[in-house]
């Protein structure tokens, strides 16, 4: 088997040379145990689109021995700038080619007054105090119950030490380019622009930096990305009250907070520290989420297993005054969807079930607090 695989591999082609990359010597490494296949490969001028062309021909020849989070694929570049823009499907000339995107550490404009994001028009922050509750899990589906409305979201990977939204999104390896005015241009994932710390390093690589030195990158991805006209900005923030969650509300207006949580009592204790740290810095909080509210079984969507307990989430919204806004259970499906880079809230086939109907109805929560007059057709006739 391990034998096949490497001739697999090894008979893979550059789309713009049609050599193989055995060949041309672009082969770095591959490791094939019976459970897990890694691959890496030197992508110089290989362009995005070209390097999912590549890697979906792995996965359609390799999916008789591996499943397809069994699959590690990873890229190095020598020459950066090498790398083309997202979008381009052919090689171009130097000339042509966009820029690559630079991040500048620093520290945030601390004293400075707050800033609108340009053309948005609500920046929702999704926090937690405890790691492990879902979070980025939920502030993508999120985003997505929210273009299953009409709206037009963009997505802020804010969490630097464990950015985690290029693999929830499958854009892993991509890399952001700029423009003529030297703005970041997001990454599009499924018609939703994102932007994340995850896109401009190595993902094996740790990020060794003192907090107070990313308030600058955070500023970047704030006010140097080309967002464009959106109606939402959901900026999906580290977990904890520490300088990153500091450093957004210094340089930025956040229209409202969404905190989240999981049943357990020691999650629940953490989230409450997190929405006080929202109400001192006077940010308002637009309630709370249980994520992994209960299981739902795939032969029957009317059962639910409590496997984290019940009711502690709303036990403490009530306490602390603020809506419950959504109980979003598990299944299957959606963690899948979240291992393999398809969002659950993006598959139409989910509609209707327990996970796509709490999400939808947390997104319309949101939206009728920002949009009241989308609340019905019979108050606007009458208004």
């Amino acid at each position: 088997m391990q034998d096949q695989v490497k001739n697999i591999l090894e008979s893979i082609k550059n789309p713009n040379t049609g050599d193989t990359l055995f060949k041309e010597q672009r082969i770095v490494e591959i490791k094939a145990s019976e459970n897990e296949l890694f691959f890496k490969y030197k992508r110089d001028g290989i362009s995005p689109d070209q390097k999912k062309l590549i890697e979906k021909i792995i996965y359609n020849e390799c999916e008789r021995f591996y499943k397809m989070n069994q699959i590690t694929i990873l890229t190095v570049s020598e020459n950066s700038s090498d790398v083309y823009a997202q979008g381009s499907t052919t090689g171009k000339a130097k000339s042509e080619e966009a820029p690559k995107a630079q991040l500048q550490a620093g520290h945030g404009p601390v004293g400075a007054k707050k800033k609108r994001v340009p053309n948005v028009k609500t920046v929702l922050a999704v926090s937690s105090c405890k790691g492990g509750v879902g979070k980025s899990t939920v502030a993508v589906n999120l985003a997505f119950a929210l273009k299953n409305l009409g709206k037009k979201v963009g997505l802020l990977d804010a969490d630097i030490y464990g950015p985690s939204m290029p693999m929830l999104l499958s854009q892993r390896g991509t890399k952001p380019s700029a423009n003529d005015n030297k703005k970041i241009l997001p990454v599009m994932a499924y018609d939703i622009p994102f932007i994340s710390f995850g896109l401009f390093i190595e993902e094996n690589d740790p990020v060794i930096w003192r907090g107070p030195m990313l308030g600058g990158v955070l500023n970047q991805f704030l006010f140097d990305v080309e967002w464009g006209e959106l109606d939402y900005l959901i900026i999906d923030l580290p977990p904890g009250t520490g300088d990153m969650q500091l450093s957004m509300v210094q340089a930025t207006d956040v229209d409202g907070a969404i905190v989240i949580s999981t049943p357990q009592d020691v999650a629940v204790l953490d989230s409450k520290k997190g929405l006080n740290m929202f109400n001192q810095v006077k940010i308002p909080v637009l309630g709370m989420v249980e994520n992994m509210s209960y299981f739902v079984p795939e032969d029957d969507h009317s059962k639910k297993y409590f496997i984290f307990g019940n009711g502690g989430v709303k036990k403490a919204a009530t306490e602390l005054n603020v809506p419950m806004l959504a109980e979003i259970p598990l299944e299957i499906a959606l963690r899948e969807g979240s291992d393999n880079g398809k969002p659950y809230m993006n598959e139409k086939q989910f509609e209707g079930r327990p996970v796509w109907n709490a999400y939808m109805g947390l997104a319309k929560e949101i939206n009728q607090k920002f949009s009241p007059e989308e609340k019905g057709f019979f108050k606007k006739l009458f208004s």
